[in-house]
């Protein structure tokens, strides 16, 4: 799947990248499980804030997630979790899918807690996960174009930006009291601002060590053998110093797009597609 475009499938449970198939399976396994048990079962696995901070009830922050209400509930979660999470996971890899999935779900838990701390209303869905996993997908494809309700053309940026200020509005008038609208904003502020900042600072933290190691002459990670009488010093160093650019250009594809490469960037990049991936 390329950076610069996608398009889905006709959904096929084979098909889908191996994080997402994880969790849809355990979402509906926990729906079957409630189902079975009843309304003590929300109030045990769902988002109790009271409880989370009066009786330490840890797990709950997580388990939330895999909650559902009804099965309608369920399936709007799942196909919203396979729109955004296969491109997502296509371009992250399942670790780093996962990894941010869970920290937007935390997020929108934090917020629930932290704005009603008293509420014994059980929280429940994955939809501040996926209320981030769409930050995501905005970020990555600023100028995909998504039919809002089946219907309506829009770009994932400005649909973004579009279910946000629904969420804070509709939050702010408790005009759908039924529904965790500040979970949901949690879910997409603890996205965008793991993208915008701790994985930025990552990156430079990364491009930082890669300079370091580059002008040592050294590549962490890699035994290289000695090399031969008629290798040429100046080629391998350019091999080396390309593959270090194409990593910077790589990392910055994953945090801002592929709309904020440079024209420079963008020629580096076709050149090494041309060459098979290798530099």
């Amino acid at each position: 799947m390329s950076p610069e475009v996608f398009s889905h499938e006709p959904m096929s449970y084979k098909r889908l990248p191996p994080a997402l198939k994880s969790l849809i399976i355990a979402n509906v396994a926990v729906f079957i499980v409630a189902t079975l048990v009843g309304n003590s079962f929300f109030d045990l696995f769902g988002l109790v804030p009271h409880r989370v901070l009066a009786d330490r009830w840890v797990w709950q922050p997580l388990s939330y997630l895999f909650v559902h209400g009804s099965i309608m509930h369920l399936l709007l979660n799942l196909f919203a979790l396979w729109m955004f999470g296969v491109p997502v996971e296509a371009q992250w890899g399942s670790r780093d899918f996962l990894k941010y999935y869970f920290i937007c779900g935390l997020g929108a838990a934090a917020a629930s807690i932290i704005l009603s701390p008293h509420s014994m209303n059980p929280v429940i869905g994955a939809s501040g996960a996926i209320y981030g996993l769409l930050v995501a997908f905005a970020m990555i494809y600023p100028d995909a174009v998504v039919y809002l309700y089946f219907l309506i053309p829009v770009k994932a940026a400005h649909m973004a930006i579009l279910f946000g200020l629904i969420e804070f509005f509709a939050g702010a008038t408790h005009a759908t009291p039924g529904i965790a609208r500040f979970a949901h904003l949690g879910g997409m502020i603890t996205g965008y601002l793991y993208l915008r900042w701790w994985w930025v600072l990552k990156i430079k933290v990364k491009s930082l060590w890669r300079d370091s190691v580059s002008r040592g002459g050294i590549q962490p990670g890699i035994r290289r053998p000695a090399p031969s009488a008629r290798e040429k010093p100046a080629v391998k160093e350019d091999l080396e110093s390309s593959m270090i650019e194409i990593d910077k250009i790589l990392d910055k594809i994953l945090v801002s797009g592929i709309d904020s490469l440079t024209e420079e960037e963008k020629a580096i990049m076709r050149r090494y597609s041309n060459k098979g991936g290798n530099a």
